[in-house]
């Protein structure tokens, strides 16, 4: 048999293990988060328990992330994904050991989050970092489009299966679900060829291995250097920054202005999550994108509009009715379109990016998305405070759809049309 014919094979095989093993990982994850969230609060009634414990996720994530992506272009990134499912694995057991006797501490609860945090962050960029190597480049797109619908299949089905769980099972059984996902997931995860269609740079047997610290200069080097890469950079922060007049009023507005219920708030969150899945498996099934940057332009900009319209039943007086009718409406939308933004912009960033500099980029742009997030939700926080919520929401929706059209002009469009037309004149010479 033809040896790309059996690469080809390799890579199907590799597509629909990678989609399991996340959405097993995923589903595990989210099951156990919701369980730990209700557990917190119902142990100590605070609020402030509750962030404790988000911060112990975030903070390892936004100091590691550097570190992970120096791993991961430095070392067998196979190795390093399995390393860390197998210490999640053992963290969840160990906290399920510790917890029998006496039951969960909150001390125990955060050393675990932060272990997980840690694990998650180094499986995270290197399995990234790895998709170029698991399939061809034609189903790239693909890939990402069942990592996404992982997460949004994940997202639906976690809080109703958690919710029916926590009443009905004890702790114990909720950390044995996850250790077992997680234990699943490596299993499926050691089946795959990480190498398959890998394009990295053999160093020589006995090779000095470039210092962290200059490698990690070099990572950032390499991207400075690449001026379409630095625009989606910018790009991927800022939107992450101004969507958080989102993150933080959309629950406000909705719960403490208009008053919507708990069961449809329920309902509205949940229509986010079937729009994401259902764009997630449209963006699987189609042909990749030809203009990739064009489709996530378009998409933000559309985001921003989604945005600016949130703030509508705050200026227009509605029925309730009406209302939950137009946030869930919106809420499906908003979720159709991060796919549409995302995939293409994924897809973009996996073809430019050299293999050798993909673990540094990816926690390049990860450190900053973190270190970003904290500051756009105090920031908003404090706005929502002292200005009228409409005002936040315009403001931020306009400045989101200037910055997508400054930097995503369409100049920077045609140059990478161009050149991706003279890399496949080159091929066609060759």
């Amino acid at each position: 048999m033809d040896e790309n014919v059996i690469k080809l094979k390799r890579a199907t095989y590799h597509l629909w293990t990678f989609a399991a093993s996340k959405m097993i990982s995923a589903f595990g994850a989210q099951i156990y988060a919701f369980a730990i969230s209700f557990y917190i609060l119902q142990l100590t009634g605070s609020a402030t328990s509750f962030a404790a414990n988000l911060i112990c996720s975030i903070l390892p994530r936004t100091l590691m992330a550097p570190f992970a992506g120096y791993v991961a272009d430095t070392y067998s990134r196979k190795r390093i994904v399995i390393i860390a499912q197998i210490v999640s694995s053992m963290a969840i057991l160990g906290l399920l050991v510790i917890s029998l006797p006496n039951g969960l501490s909150l001390p125990a609860i955060y050393a675990t989050t932060v272990v997980l945090s840690l694990a998650s962050t180094f499986s995270g960029i290197a399995f990234t970092s790895s998709i170029t190597g698991l399939v061809d480049e034609e189903r790239i797109q693909k890939a990402m489009s069942l990592n996404q619908m992982s997460v949004s299949f994940a997202a639906i089905g976690s809080p109703a299966v958690g919710g029916i769980l926590y009443g009905a099972v004890s702790m114990p059984v909720f950390l044995v679900l996850y250790a077992s996902a997680s234990i699943l997931a490596t299993v499926l995860e050691s089946t795959m060829d990480f190498n398959l269609f890998a394009k990295r740079k053999v160093k020589e047997e006995g090779a000095v291995k470039e210092k962290m610290l200059d490698s990690m200069k070099a990572g950032l080097a390499y991207a400075r250097l690449q001026p379409l890469l630095m625009a989606m950079i910018w790009v991927a922060l800022l939107v992450n920054f101004l969507f958080g007049a989102v993150t933080v009023g959309y629950s406000f507005i909705l719960i403490e202005k208009l008053k919507i219920l708990p069961s449809h708030f329920g309902l509205i969150e949940g229509g986010m999550a079937v729009g994401m899945l259902l764009m997630s498996i449209y963006i699987a099934a189609r042909k990749p994108f030809s203009s990739p940057l064009s489709v996530s332009k378009w998409g933000i900009v559309a985001m921003g509009l989604s945005m600016g319209l949130i703030a509508v039943p705050l200026l227009i007086s509605l029925p309730y009715g009406s209302i939950f009718t137009f946030y869930l409406t919106l809420s499906f939308l908003s979720g159709a379109l991060g796919p549409l933004i995302n995939t293409p912009i994924q897809v973009f960033m996996m073809k430019l990016i050299d293999d050798d500099y993909k673990g540094r980029v990816f926690s390049i742009l990860e450190t900053m998305a973190m270190a970003l997030m904290p500051l756009g939700m105090i920031l908003f926080g404090f706005l929502y405070d002292i200005l009228p919520a409409p005002w936040i929401l315009i403001t931020s929706s306009i400045l989101l759809i200037l910055t997508v059209f400054m930097l995503l002009r369409a100049s920077v469009i045609r140059q990478v049309t161009e050149s991706k037309t003279d890399e496949e004149l080159e091929t066609v010479s060759t």
